[in-house]
């Protein structure tokens, strides 16, 4: 399909038709028809954003899932020398290559229309993370200089992502969510749990203090995500423990105990917020 955009109808039957194509489950119409909204010129609201965010998530979705049962799949025909590896090879090849496909079209439209359109912080936010997820999914699929070329841009897209964040509320989900995508590109991607653990910690330490603050619906959104990063870094800092030394054995102890205060600071802001709740009846 390529990143080309086509104005075929008004914006208003262009966002009908995409959630019409959201509920049938067609996301690579979904995707043109978001596509066409993006050709009426303008900002996307964050409805917009939220319905271009699904298209494309779900176009992808399903081959990432594939690509991942094929993976399973050559593993155990590896093991049992199966003769029928070159073909499974030739059709994971093939999911690749549709991966690729979808990355690079998403990153083409950002790059081309949306991003140098964004005019606050929080839009910039969004599709600079953006940019990042993809570049992430795509790596996750290939090895060698692929892999490498797909880590650089997707570092360097949610680098620029988190230094305009620094706009933004700690509390604010864009800067939540970036954050948690981030620190999963460190470990999945350029394999660093120390980074990954490092940024988990501090976005959840710079936020929690003000979680207390916020309306029902902001905390909602902000505590989904805090506890998803602190979810993270408790895996994480369990994926640790297989190693030996007592430089190791020190860092797991630390991460431990880390992880011991993000759960007692959390459950302490909850208090708060229910206090609260009861002194306003």
């Amino acid at each position: 399909m390529g990143y080309r955009i086509q104005k075929l109808m008004s914006r208003e039957d262009s966002i009908f038709n995409a959630k019409l194509a959201e509920q049938a489950e067609r996301y690579e119409d979904m995707v043109m028809y978001m596509k066409n909204v993006i050709t009426a010129g303008g900002e996307l609201s964050n409805d917009d954003r939220n319905l271009l965010s699904v298209a494309y998530k779900n176009w992808i979705g399903s081959r990432r899932t594939a690509w991942r049962a094929i993976s399973a799949i050559e593993q155990k025909e590896e093991a049992k020398g199966s003769k029928f590896l070159d073909l499974l090879r030739a059709y994971k090849t093939k999911i690749e290559a549709e991966v690729e496909k979808i990355s690079d079209d998403v990153v083409a439209v950002l790059d081309t229309h949306l991003i140098p359109k964004a005019t606050t912080a929080e839009t910039q936010v969004f599709y600079l993370k953006m940019k990042g997820d993809y570049y992430r999914y795509f790596a996750e699929c290939v090895t060698g200089d692929k892999n490498k070329k797909a880590g650089e841009k997707g570092q360097e897209a949610y680098k620029k992502a988190t230094e305009k964040a620094a706009e933004l509320a700690t509390t604010h989900p864009s800067r939540l969510g970036l954050a948690l995508n981030y620190s999963v590109f460190f470990y999945e991607i350029l394999n660093s749990p120390e980074q990954a653990c490092k940024l988990a910690k501090t976005t959840f330490d710079a936020a929690i203090g003000d979680l207390e603050h916020l309306e029902d619906d902001q905390y909602k959104d902000a505590a989904t995500i805090m506890q998803l990063l602190r979810d993270n870094l408790t895996l994480w800092t369990a994926d640790g423990e297989d190693g030996e030394g007592e430089a190791k054995e020190k860092e797991k102890e630390k991460l431990q105990q880390g992880s011991t205060n993000l759960n007692n600071q959390l459950l302490s802001s909850n208090l708060v917020k229910k206090k609260k709740k009861k002194k306003k009846k």
